[in-house]
Order: C-alpha cells, then structure tokens, then sequence
C-alpha cells in the first residue's frame, strides 16, 4: 500500500507539473518523498520493473535537486541508482544466457550509466569538485562511442560548464571544459553539435585563453580563433582574431591580411565600423583608414554612410588633427547641399560631435574656435527653422561672442534664441547677461524676474535635462555674481531676491540674505528718507526670512546645530543694530527688535543673550504703548496694547531667569515693566489691574516718580482710575513728607495734582467729608510752605486762589460758616506770597 501511494504521488508530480500548477521546488520535495518511500518498500530480491522504477525515480529526484540549485541533496539519489543500475545488471546477467540477449541488456544499462554519471558530473560541478566532475565527464565520454546519440548532449553539458567557469572568472577551468566539449563535439560527425556550436565553443575558448594570461596562451587564443573561423566564419570570429593579432602585437601586414580575409564576406556597416574603431584605437592607424575607405567604398550607396564619416572625423579628433577633421566636416556641410545628406540619427551625431570640440575651445578660452565648430552647427539648419537645439546653439555662440565683446553679434544671437525658444530660462538668462553688459538697469530686472519666475516652474522643454531643480538658483546665483562684477548693485538685489526665494540649501541661503541685507543698507544709507521705506520693508522680509529658514534648519543633516548659532547670531545682531538705527520710526524699531527677540532664540542662553531679549522686548512693548496713546481708532488701540502685553508677559519671564545670574540693583527693569503693565491693563480696563496695584502698595520701597507717573496713568484717556490715581498721589505726598530735605517743586506739583483731582473745578455741592480731606490736604501746604522758603510763589498763589475760590462757592450756597473757613485759609497764604503779596492785599 505504501508503494502505490508512493507511485500515486509521484505521478500526481508529474500531472501536476505539466499544467505548472506546482513550482520546480514543490517538485522536487514530492520526489523526493515519492522515492524515499519506493526505496524503503524495496524487498530483499526485487523484481526487474521495482529496479528500473527505482533508478529512473532516483535519477529524476536527483536531477530536480540539481535543477533548483541543491545539488548537495541529489548525491544521495545519484548514489541509490548507480547501486540500482549494478543490482539490475547482475540479476540481468544471472538471468539470460544467450550472448545476444547479453549485448542488449548491457547496452540498455549503460545508457542509465550514462545518464547517471552525467547528472553526478553536475551535481560535484555546482558543488565546486573540478577533480570528481573531471572524472565523471572522462567515464562519459568513454563511453560515448559506444552511445553516439550522446555526443551533442556531452558536448554541450561541457560547454555550459565552460560558460559558467568563464563567468567565475576560473580561466584554467573553463579552458579544460571548452577543450573538452570540441574534442567530445568531434567524435561523431553524424551526432556532432555541428560546425556553428564547435565555433562558438572555440571562440569561447580563444576569449577564455586571452583573459587568462594574454602574454603566455596567445598562441593557444591565435589557434583556437583560427579553428573558430575554419569551422564557421562569424563576424564576432573575425573581430576576435583582430584582437588577438592586435594584442600579440602582430605586425600591420599579418593585421592586413585577417581584414583583408574578413572583406570577402558580406558583413554589417555597424560590425565594419566597430572592427575599424578597434584598430583606431591600438594605434594601428594606417591600417584602420585603409579599412575605412575600403568600408566607405562598400557602402557608399548606402543610406548609413554617414556612421563611416563621424568615425573618421571622431578618430581625427582624438589625434589632434583638427584641421583635417573641418575638411571633413566641409565636405558632409557640401553634401547636404547637394543632395548627399546624413540620416537624422547620424546628423544628431554629428552636432554632439561639433558642440563637444566647440565646447572644449571654450574651456580653453579659445573663443574664436569655438564660434568655428558652433558655425558648423548651424550650417544645417535652414533660415527660419524653430528648433530649441538651434536655441541652444544660439545662447552658446553670443556667449563666445560676449567674451569676445562683440556685444552687437551676441545681441543677435540671444535674438534668434529668443525666437526659437522664448520661454527657455537659459534664453532668459543670455538676456540679461547683455543688458548687465550694457549697464541696462530694467531690461537687466525684467529679465532677472523672468529667470526668477521661471525657476518657479518644472521645465516642460528641451532643457528638462539639464534645467533640473538646482538650475534655476544656479542661474539666479551667478546672475548676482554677474550683476556685482558689473556693479549693478540694483540688479543684484533683485536676482539675490529670488535666489533667496528658491534656494534648499541652508549655507547658501544664509550667504544669499547677508549680501541682500548688506547691499540693501548701503543703498538705503545712499537714499532719501521719503524713499527709505520700500527698501526697510524689504530688509524686514530677509531677516523674516532668515528666522523661518533658522527654524526650519533643525530637519537638514548639513546644518549643524554650531552653523545654526553662528547664523542666528550674526542675523539677531543686524536686526538690533537697524532697531538702533531706524528709531525715528517707530514701528520699524519695533519689528526690528522683534526680530532681533525671535532670532535669538537659536543662540545659547547666555547672559548677553538672555540681557538682548529682554531689551527687545521691553523696547517693543514701549513702542507699542506710543502707538496705542496715538491711535484714536479703539479697536487698533486695543490690539496694540495687547500686544503690549505679551510682550511684557514674555520679558517678565526672562527677567526672572536673568535675575538668577547676577546683581541687577540699580537696573530699571522691574519700574518699566510695572509702568508698562499698568498702562496697557489700565487703557484696556482690566480688571486684574487692581490685582497688580496690591502687589505695589505692598511693596516697601516705591519710588515717588513711579507712584507719581501711576498718577498720571490712572487718568490717561481712554483709562480712569481716580481711586488708584489718588492713592498713588498720597503715597508719594508722604515719601516726599519722609525726606530729609523736602523737595518743594516736586512736593507741590504733587500736592496739586492730589487737590486737583479731590476738588473739580465749579462744583458747588461737596459733600462734608470730601471738603474736610481737602481742608487736610491744605493744612499740610501751609504748614510746609510756613517751614520751606524755596516753596514755588506760584503754587502759593494757586492754593490761595482755590481756597478762596471754595470759601466763595460755599457763600452762594448760603454756608456762611463754611464761607468764612476757607475765605480765612486763602487768607492765610497771602501772607506767603512774595512780589505777588501787595497785588492781592
């Protein structure tokens, strides 16, 4: 039962590969269990058909490790049937008497001999054993004459051998199999492999013997090739023989007489043109020209005659013959003419040839040579014709032309350009390089603009290969470098502008922007202030654009994080340095120092750094609050204080880092940033302002000006505080009470704007206590102006006149009593006045 399931598989394998609905490896594992199981099934004497059953499933399973590259896996197999094949041949033997029937049981066994020990030969070939696969193709072809049919098939397993060896590089073994598989190849003409496969053995093997070692198996190389050629004449024979007679250094007759063999057969132009460039190239010049015109002569008829001229223009070049090779060239331009004209391909050729000699004069500032080969060019296109390689060649020559300074035949010439190919950045280009030239400032900008737009845009033309992304910057940079040669300071603004705008790499952009930033100061350093604006503006967009490229730098491998420093530093410098600069208007400071805040962002936070950021911040939140105490629209008002704000918000945190670092006692930060808040929170009615004026009253030591500007604050429009603002007064009424040598300018400006903002003006219903403080607040006056004698006369004079004033008000109100009171204290300053006293006695 095991042994029909065995064979039940093994012929599902084989149904099933038919139709491939198994892979060659899925075969070989089915075989392989198939035949395992047939050989465990064996009996002790098995019956002649179990034999051949088990050698022809032991050869195939072999056979199909060897075929998946697991050669290692069929030796085994290959083993069971040799031992199969000598079991059946013994039971044979002891079967059959008859001499006859003894011939043909013998030949039978020595055909799966054969098959055996050609697929062992394999399988110690894939397995690297040269010595065993040497022996087991030497058993074969022993065997071969008594099994002629086998010649092709040992022949070509030799020669796929050869192949392969050849291809490792193994030149001593690849020569054996090839030698072997002629040899074998010859033994039965009948079943040969035929003349053209013993040729190409034998011109694998001539190629075998000349990579081997050229100098010591030449003559073994010179042989076989000859064979080679006796066998069956194939060009690729021919050409290989040239090449060893070339490399043996044979003499130009012996090299004559092999091309003078090969010209009997009819052969390609392209194989006759390759066989020429081969002897071209070993410097056997005589004999190649020889060749060629013998070629040229062969074809002359032909339509490909062209491929002969451009190989000999091509070998004339190389050899510095350069004037031989315009006779040439004149000749083809002549042909065209006159009816003899190069195929396209041939043409297009030939152009490539012309453009590279032009090209090399150029390099070599051989101008004028140049425009010669490029002159070429154009002798094969027609007046008028369009083409974008004309373009080309156009741009090329008014480039010579410019070096040459003939500016009006490189006019021309870009002229013809642009007609061919308007739209081409290259084209565009040339233009502005001859307005440059010409010192035409617009035609110079419009142009840059042009370029700039057009690098926008993925080429769509001819120049998609060579207009890739870095064209269009690369163009851009060395416009700017023209421009600054020419000093065209105007026109390079504007080509760094848009290089800045397209430019990937870090370094060059920050490169790009300092040269924008200095060229721009030196011109608006030059300006007018009423044209100074445009020129700030474009300042802003460059250092706005360095911190945007600064932030985004973190993501690219080349920009270091020292790179990104550096740069910062330098950008966040200039930004602070214009903020100085341009302090007259106001908003541009701001957005400087701003900038010089964000850009400082990517320095180390050092003290200096830390000291730079917090200025900038203050001096934004500053300029902030002017604009806002200017702004009469409310809205924009609002929004410039909140700005204000957070900018004070950000400065605040700073400060407190800052702090940490030293001694900041005299510095003051703290008073402008409480002056400031107070401000934007009062103007904005903020009702944590009140918030922020507890954290003041608390505080031990308050300046008199701070408490006195607070004052002022509280009833700056739109703000209104006069609880706070009265508070702030009387605080600062007692610090200047407290010193030693009271300050009485100081102390009665006070003191006025406290009565001032206790008693309005004209109002004539007060209520008792409010007249009672005010009452308090003069007593205080005259018991300072009674000790003091600096105290101002006319503040003196001002007290005098409310008091009396108020006692007035309260008569017409029938407060005779209150009347006299206040009467009486106005009363008591006249006696103060000085110069004014006798006035107002």
């Amino acid at each position: 039962q095991v042994e029909e399931a065995a064979i039940s598989l093994w012929n599902w394998a084989v149904t099933k590969h038919t139709g491939s609905v198994v892979s060659d490896e899925q075969r070989a594992k089915v075989r392989f269990v198939a035949c395992k199981l047939v050989c465990l099934c064996e009996g002790g004497d098995p019956p002649e058909g179990t034999i051949r059953r088990q050698i022809l499933m032991c050869m195939k399973t072999g056979k199909s490790w060897i075929d998946i590259g697991k050669a290692d896996l069929a030796d085994g197999f290959l083993e069971i049937a040799m031992s199969s094949i000598e079991k059946l041949y013994g039971k044979l033997l002891k079967e059959t008497d008859d001499e006859a029937n003894i011939h043909v049981h013998k030949a039978d066994v020595e055909k799966n001999l054969f098959k055996v020990l050609s697929y062992q030969a394999e399988s110690v070939f894939a397995q690297g054993d040269f010595q065993k696969a040497m022996m087991c193709v030497q058993r074969c072809k022993d065997m071969v004459m008594k099994l002629p049919k086998e010649t092709c098939y040992l022949s070509i397993l030799c020669y796929n051998f050869g192949v392969e060896t050849y291809e490792w590089k193994k030149y001593e073994q690849s020569s054996f199999w090839l030698s072997q598989s002629y040899d074998i190849g010859k033994m039965d003409k009948k079943y040969s492999v035929g003349k053209e496969m013993q040729a190409k053995v034998l011109r694998l093997l001539a190629t075998a013997y000349l990579e081997w070692d050229c100098s010591l198996y030449l003559d073994k190389a010179l042989r076989a090739i000859s064979l080679a050629n006796q066998e069956n004449f194939h060009p690729a024979g021919f050409f290989l023989k040239v090449k060893i007679l070339l490399k043996s250094g044979a003499s130009d007759e012996d090299i004559n007489s092999a091309v003078a063999e090969f010209l009997h057969h009819e052969m390609s132009l392209d194989f006759c043109l390759n066989t020429a460039k081969l002897l071209l190239e070993h410097g056997r010049e005589s004999v190649g020209l020889d060749f060629l015109k013998s070629v040229l002569q062969r074809f002359e008829s032909s339509p490909d005659f062209g491929k002969i001229a451009l190989l000999h223009i091509e070998f004339l070049l190389q050899n510095k013959r350069e004037l031989l090779a315009k006779q040439k060239v004149e000749e083809i331009i002549i042909g065209h003419y006159t009816g003899k004209q190069l195929l396209p391909e041939a043409l297009n050729q030939l152009h490539i040839i012309l453009w590279d000699r032009a090209a090399k004069h150029y390099e070599a500032k051989s101008y004028s040579e140049a425009l010669h080969w490029y002159n070429y060019s154009v002798s094969f296109y027609t007046p008028g014709q369009i083409d974008q390689n004309l373009a080309k060649l156009q741009r090329n020559m008014a480039s010579c032309y410019l070096h040459l300074k003939q500016v009006d035949k490189a006019k021309e010439a870009v002229k013809e350009a642009e007609r061919c190919d308007p739209n081409s950045i290259f084209t565009k280009f040339s233009v502005y390089k001859i307005a440059v030239m010409e010192k035409d400032t617009d035609k110079a900008v419009a142009a840059a603009i042009e370029i700039g737009k057009l690098a926008e845009k993925p080429s769509q033309h001819e120049d998609r290969l060579r207009a890739d992304e870095n064209t269009g910057t690369n163009l851009l940079s060395l416009a700017a470098q023209i421009a600054l040669e020419n000093e065209q300071q105007v026109v390079a603004i504007k080509a760094l502008e848009y290089l800045s705008e397209h430019l990937q790499d870090c370094q060059q952009l920050f490169a790009a922007l300092k040269c924008l930033v200095r060229l721009m100061l030196s011109k608006v350093m030059a300006e007018d202030e009423e044209k100074r604006d445009e020129d700030i503006n474009s300042i802003l967009s460059y250092l706005t654009l360095a911190h945007k490229r600064l932030a985004e730098s973190f993501t690219e491998e080349n920009f270091t994080g020292d790179m990104r420093i550096l740069e910062a530093h330098w950008f966040r410098k200039v930004a602070w340095n214009l903020a100085v600069q341009f302090r007259g208007s106001p908003e541009k400071m701001r957005d400087f120092f701003l900038l010089s805040f964000k850009l400082s962002q990517f320095c180390p936070s050092d003290k200096a750094v830390l000291v730079g950021q917090k200025t900038c911040l203050l001096m934004a939140a500053a300029v902030d609050l002017e604009l806002g105490r200017q702004e009469v629209t409310p809205p924009r008002q609002a929004e410039l204080l909140t700005q204000a704000l957070q900018h004070l918000q950000a400065c605040k945190e700073i400060w407190k880092i800052l702090k940490l670092t030293g001694d900041f006692g005299e510095d003051p930060t703290d008073t402008l940033l409480l002056l400031y808040e107070f401000e934007a929170r009062s103007k904005l009615n903020d009702p944590t302002l009140y918030n922020l004026m507890e954290s003041v009253w608390e505080q031990p030591q308050v300046e008199v000006k701070t408490l006195e500007i607070i004052a002022s604050l509280a009833m700056e429009s739109p703000a209104r505080y006069p609880a706070l603002c009265k508070k702030a007064l009387k605080s600062a009424l007692n610090l200047h009470r407290k010193q030693t040598v009271i300050d009485a300018e100081k102390f009665s400006k006070c003191l006025h704007s406290l009565i001032s903002l206790a008693l309005p003006t004209g109002l004539t219903d007060l209520d008792a206590c409010v007249l009672q403080e005010v009452w308090d607040y003069f007593e205080d006056a005259l018991n300072v102006v009674s000790s003091i004698d600096a105290y101002p006369e006319m503040e003196i004079l001002w007290l005098m006149t409310r008091a009396w004033n108020t006692g007035i008000l309260q008569y017409t109100v029938g407060k005779y009593k209150e009347a006299e009171q206040w009467c009486g204290l106005g009363m008591r300053f006249l006696n103060h006045l000085g110069s004014l006293k006798k006035s107002y006695e």
